[in-house]
């Protein structure tokens, strides 16, 4: 009778109407329809019927805002209008009785939500890795009357939407229905299905019929799953923020929602975001913190251990021979003539050479020996349950080795050569006096000439 809020609102103080019916179809923007709340909020708990879009079904729990009224989402067939209509207009035969039966109804109703909060924060109550949160969301979820599935989208790297987590009491597979399990915004029910419409607007969505979709497969699909209502709900930690993903709650029956149960599943959506950001922040600091420790511990220059690494590394292995009984010797290589061919060929060139050489000797190294770079040219390997005589034919062979590789320096006409000191540690020593004994072998054999060994006394 009316097509503009004005013009509502005008009829209205002319006659009185039993029920006041407003089709929200053919609008595209909530702000389109300014005055809407001032109308219901006038109707002072007088029936109304509001008519709205399926792509559009967002805007119910904020008109609920300004007072209580039934929908239906469109498109909406003749019988089920009738049937709603004449539900509007029935007024209980005992007033008092059906004031009590909503108030028992409400409780019932909070208390199913608090059910469904608290198995939730369970959920959430310890930070874990997003697939393994999410399976425990979609569990709680299951909880609440009626649900008989529930899922978690969650937008990954560069955008790509996956389903990461799902609990099916009627064994139904989302990944199947919407054939992919990742890039799910490439899925061509990425229009009709609300999980994906939600995830990919950063809005609600509610299907109160699979078959209002306009998708006759994916109806057919869900009715044979005993899915006779879907609820999308995006997954942002605030609003106007990035969009995170969506949970997805399908039901067995037909569900009238209130305004505390859409604004119980907003907070509920919004707990989740918060628990699977704090997984990815933990997992980002996780990240980070191995690349400051390894950072830490690592020589920029040649990949092998930094004089912190070594230290570290000989003071364990020390402790360890110690307690077993072990033999452990240690090693220290200088390269020679360094300094005056960095300042000929430039410190690039200079830096490759000694990258080749901390690869050398690693590749000749077992997985339990440690190789650091403990100041300028000069490095420590750490060899495990070895004695001084395996130690040397180990310098022998680490000295050869170098020899014969080549080097960046070697192709400007530089020569490389190592002095190498070697020492076993004693049964009762520590890193420092070890570390000074093989610090004096070392100078011995680069005043002995280069390519030498010295075995520490």
């Amino acid at each position: 009778m009316c097509d503009h809020v004005d013009a509502v609102g005008a009829a209205l103080a002319k006659r009185e109407a039993d029920l006041l019916i407003l089709d929200l179809n053919g609008f595209d923007h909530l702000n389109q329809l300014s005055g809407l709340g001032a109308l219901i909020r006038g109707r002072a708990g007088a029936p109304i019927l509001v008519l709205c879009a399926y792509e559009h079904s967002a805007w119910l729990p904020e008109l609920m805002a300004y007072g209580s009224f039934d929908y239906r989402i469109c498109p909406v067939l003749n019988d089920e209008l009738q049937q709603a209509v004449g539900q509007a207009l029935t007024v209980p035969a005992d007033p008092a009785a059906a004031m009590q039966q909503e108030l028992l109804d409400k409780e019932k109703e909070l208390r199913d939500l608090l059910g469904v909060q608290r198995s939730l924060q369970r959920a959430l109550a310890g930070i874990d890795t997003i697939n393994t949160m999410a399976s425990q969301i979609c569990l709680a979820l299951c909880n609440f009357p009626g649900v008989r599935h529930t899922s978690v989208l969650h937008v990954k790297e560069r955008g790509d939407l996956q389903l990461v987590a799902q609990e099916a009491r009627n064994h139904l597979d989302l990944g199947r229905l919407l054939e992919r399990r990742d890039h799910l915004l490439q899925s061509p029910l990425r229009d009709v299905f609300p999980a994906l419409m939600a995830a990919a607007r950063g809005e609600m969505v509610l299907l109160d019929a699979p078959e209002k979709a306009g998708d006759p497969e994916l109806a057919m699909a869900l009715h044979d799953r005993n899915v006779r209502m879907v609820l999308a709900l995006p997954l942002c930690a605030e609003p106007g923020g990035p969009k995170m993903g969506a949970i997805c709650l399908m039901f067995d029956r037909h569900i009238s929602f209130t305004r505390e149960q859409f604004a119980c599943f907003a907070s509920l959506a919004q707990f989740v975001s918060f628990g699977i950001g704090m997984s990815e922040l933990k997992h980002r600091n996780d990240a980070l913190a191995g690349q400051l420790s390894q950072m830490s511990t690592v020589d920029a220059v040649t990949g092998a251990g930094n004089r912190r690494a070594g230290e570290d590394a000989l003071d364990n292995e020390i402790r360890r021979a110690r307690r077993y009984g072990l033999p452990l010797a240690v090693l220290s290589f200088d390269v020679g003539s360094f300094q005056s061919s960095n300042d000929l060929y430039g410190a690039p060139v200079g830096e490759a050479a000694l990258r080749k050489i901390a690869e050398t000797v690693h590749g000749r190294l077992r997985t339990s020996d440690t190789l650091a770079r403990m100041r300028g040219e000069e490095f420590l390997i750490v060899a495990t349950h070895t004695n001084s005589d395996d130690a040397l034919r180990l310098a022998e062979k680490l000295r050869g080795a170098i020899a014969e590789t080549d080097l960046p320096l070697v192709g400007h006409g530089a020569a490389v050569s190592i002095a190498l000191s070697v020492a076993q540690v004693g049964a009762e020593e520590g890193s420092d006096a070890v570390l000074d004994r093989l610090d004096t072998a070392l100078h011995r054999a680069k005043r002995a000439g280069r390519n030498g060994i010295e075995l520490a006394a």
